[in-house]
């Protein structure tokens, strides 16, 4: 090649758009918006998609990378993303700033917290090694739960948990399994989901992310960067159980039970130290994180069912033994849940025999 030859930009994958009036809308809305924010139009490149209908996109500025939300409004409700944005920040959690929100057609234009999640930079073989980050996230959450106060955020209230679990039935065992559901297994499960409810709303309420999860948190520019919280929109005022059971019970990558018993002990004495609901009983406590994961996971066997069967999205179903594994040890645990454990098992055709080598009865 000649030294004359000028080098060859790199070029970058197209946006694709199923809609060509919405392609025309963006383009539109994308020009003024670089104008007046010092935006790079050229640069524009896919961030990440997620499991909504939203689509997150790059663009360079001139001091630094921006994130754009497309976020179609006929499909996305963008109102709660904005509100619990701003409560982030009054919490002071490193959360992304709205610049800039064409609230009719669903564009916004974000500060980035960097490229990469948590997740991407978690050793997977060392969980020790992974310490610092996981005080990190503890630190977010805390300062976001000091920050709770009631009616500002939707209740994680008894009808809400009882839709939640519901899904597991509708999604997971009917459609995805393809079992109908007789009057005896009705049964275990309107026993079980009573108890998950009755259980969890024994616990105070606070400010709950609904998903504090390594995948939702940013790894800042720098090492003195805070970890950045991301998927918020979901937020509601509910169980101080949740969040730290999102954190250490997570649908994408599981821990040994010392890793997760380390983390939330230091969650549960900070917590406790900064004057929240915690509790003076750490197994108490830890109880409740066990049975809020129950909910959860059931809850999420039910969603990520129902993104492969309604949504086209299969790869979320590739992690169903991570969460069916959770809902059994903790089924193992508690004599009210032994019926639940036994359905679950037969559902998943999991013969387990008992010491006697007899099956379990």
């Amino acid at each position: 090649m000649s030294h004359d030859t000028p080098p060859i930009a790199p070029t970058r994958p197209a946006i694709a758009w199923s809609n060509a009036a919405r392609a025309e809308q963006f383009t539109h809305w994308l020009a003024a918006t670089a104008t007046r924010h010092g935006l790079q139009p050229e640069s524009l490149r896919l961030a990440s998609a997620d499991a909504s209908f939203r689509r997150y996109f790059r663009i360079d500025a001139q001091d630094g990378s921006r994130i754009i939300m497309d976020a179609p409004p006929d499909k996305e409700n963008s109102a709660p993303f904005v509100k619990v944005a701003a409560l982030m920040h009054a919490a002071g959690v490193h959360a992304p700033q709205v610049l800039a929100w064409d609230e009719p057609l669903g564009f916004m234009l974000l500060t980035d917290l960097g490229a990469q999640t948590m997740m991407q930079v978690i050793n997977r073989e060392q969980p020790q090694a992974n310490l610092p980050l996981y005080l990190q996230a503890v630190d977010a959450l805390i300062a976001w739960q000091m920050s709770s106060r009631p009616d500002v955020l939707p209740p994680y209230d008894e009808a809400l948990l009882r839709r939640e679990l519901e899904l597991f039935p509708d999604w997971y065992i009917t459609r995805h399994k393809g079992v109908i559901i007789d009057a005896a297994m009705r049964q275990t499960l309107d026993k079980s989901f009573e108890e998950t409810i009755r259980q969890n709303l024994r616990w105070p309420s606070v400010f709950v992310h609904r998903d504090f999860m390594p995948r939702n948190l940013m790894v800042g520019h720098t090492p003195a960067d805070p970890l950045g919280v991301l998927d918020f929109q979901d937020a509601v005022y509910g169980p101080i159980t949740y969040d730290i059971a999102s954190l250490m019970r997570d649908a994408f990558l599981s821990w040994d039970e010392d890793f997760c018993l380390d983390i939330t002990i230091r969650y549960w004495e900070k917590a406790r130290k900064a004057g929240l609901p915690v509790g003076d009983d750490f197994g108490e406590f830890y109880r409740g994180v066990e049975w809020m994961g129950l909910q959860r996971h059931l809850k999420v066997a039910g969603i990520f069912a129902r993104l492969t069967l309604r949504d086209g999205k299969p790869q979320y179903l590739v992690d169903t033994p991570r969460f069916i594994a959770y809902i059994r040890t903790t089924c193992e645990r508690y004599r009210e849940l032994k019926p639940l454990l036994r359905l679950v098992e037969k559902l998943e055709g999991i013969e387990v025999p008992n010491v006697f080598g007899f099956g379990r009865q």
